[in-house]
């Protein structure tokens, strides 16, 4: 067994080799065992994405979840979002959704939640995996199919006022992932055109990794963005939770942006809401979430840091660079599909383009994030914390320092020997020239 699968959120590695059948069962038991010793008996939902693997990882972890004797519901073939809305709008107490969300096609995993979306972390499972009693002969729990295709799709539809939306043309990319099949469906129900890429479920991805960050995956959409003349653009991730926007030129729109727009649209039905950020968005975040008289709050890096931290505040909704955005009314699970309909929702009000309406938030220089190794972690951040001492400094995630005209932030990788710098400054000459400067402090040179 290999014991690095067991990640601090999930259970994920690469089929068959770190991940199979036998495997799975194993988790499946040790799934049951663990949330009878904390939850006691219950129901459990599972669902599972397209992903070439996910039929048989699904069907042996399902034969381990009743060999201890709890029942389990298969919802079948759904992106991860509906896994949210059984447990949060079904009652289900317990959910699993078999996914590698972005990652390459050889991978798979296992995603798992208790009520109200509590993870259960993967290294918390391994100690069960490591340490299962003996199989005993007893009550096999009981399997279900069900389809809750139509009310999950009334959920979604539920947070937008379907009347107030314009026959838009949008260009969707569904990267032969869940959205292949969710799209058609909500389309159905609204005024729009959508302009489908690669809507074939196919956990091959043979058009573009699952990752819409990978330059391969950017290249197609910001292309048929123009060519259509579509009013804007969106990409998915391979289970759907991901999701990134593109403007009416084709142009990419980072996802603090997008944030901003999110936050822009729910604060028109609920004035001054909070709404959660986490320490490497743009400081134009707060900036504009103030503005609107909402309160803007932060939250480390990681979307599981995110949504707890909504949760903690009552916040409508939560973001994060990655794509991954929560909302309450979802449990605060992570959700593209109600993203996108929310943008709908406010393209369709505006009187501005895209490009437009985000030309506001441009305000600020940001770099991409930079990682570099380091042989001592403690030590590097100390160098940052020492050299600029005379900036306001927080902790919250890392080393936070900011000036009046640019901010750093320095955070060690959870899972690698790796720091991971992100800059912003009110120019691109400031940032290049305090980018370079915050390496050679870390570097020592």
């Amino acid at each position: 067994m290999q014991e690095n699968i067991f990640k601090a959120y999930d259970i994920r590695g690469i089929y068959p080799q770190d991940l199979n059948e036998e495997l799975a069962f194993q988790i499946g038991r040790a799934f049951a065992v663990h949330t009878k010793r904390n939850k006691g008996e219950l129901e459990v939902v599972v669902g599972s994405d397209m992903r070439i693997s996910s039929p048989q990882l699904k069907e042996h972890f399902i034969k381990g979840v009743l060999s201890e004797g709890l029942d389990v519901v298969d919802i079948g073939l759904v992106p991860i979002d509906a896994v949210y809305f059984a447990i949060n709008k079904l009652g289900f107490k317990a959910g699993v959704m078999v996914t590698a969300s972005h990652n390459p096609k050889e991978y798979n995993g296992f995603k798992m939640f208790w009520q109200n979306l509590e993870v259960i972390r993967g290294k918390d499972l391994l100690a069960v995996v490591k340490d299962l009693p003996k199989a005993e002969a007893g009550r096999s729990g009981s399997l279900e199919e069900r389809d809750i295709m139509s009310e999950y799709i009334q959920h979604l539809l539920s947070f937008v006022e379907i009347d107030r939306i314009k026959p838009l043309r949008v260009v969707v990319d569904a990267g032969n992932g869940m959205a292949g099949k969710i799209i058609p469906l909500l389309e159905r129900s609204l005024p729009i055109e959508v302009v489908p890429l690669f809507f074939d479920l196919d956990g091959n991805f043979p058009n573009h990794p699952s990752n819409p960050l990978e330059p391969k995956s950017r290249e197609k959409i910001a292309e048929m963005v123009v060519a259509e003349q579509a009013d804007f653009g969106i990409i998915f991730d391979g289970d759907t939770d991901r999701l990134f926007l593109y403007d009416e030129k084709g142009n990419f729109i980072r996802a603090d942006i997008t944030l901003l727009l999110l936050a822009r649209e729910f604060l028109q039905e609920e004035p001054g809401a909070a709404f959660v950020y986490n320490v490497i968005c743009s400081k134009i975040v707060p900036e504009k979430i103030s503005e609107w008289g909402g309160k803007a709050v932060v939250s480390k890096v990681g979307f599981v840091n995110v949504a707890e931290k909504a949760r903690e505040v009552g916040a409508v909704m939560g973001g994060e660079l990655s794509g991954h955005y929560c909302f309450r009314d979802n449990g605060y699970g992570d959700s593209g599909f109600i993203a996108f309909l929310k943008i709908l929702q406010l393209l369709s009000h505006s009187p501005q383009k895209l490009s437009e309406l985000i030309q506001p938030f441009l305000k600020y220089a940001k770099g991409d994030e930079v990682n570099i190794k380091v042989d001592n972690i403690s030590e590097a951040l100390e160098k940052v914390k020492k050299h600029f001492a005379d900036g306001r400094q927080s902790f919250l995630d890392g080393v936070t320092v900011e000036y009046d005209n640019w901010w750093v932030n320095v955070r060690p990788s959870n899972t690698e020997p790796l720091l991971r710098i992100t800059v912003e400054a009110k120019n691109k000459e400031l940032l290049k020239q305090k980018t370079e400067e915050v390496l050679a402090v870390i570097k020592g040179e």
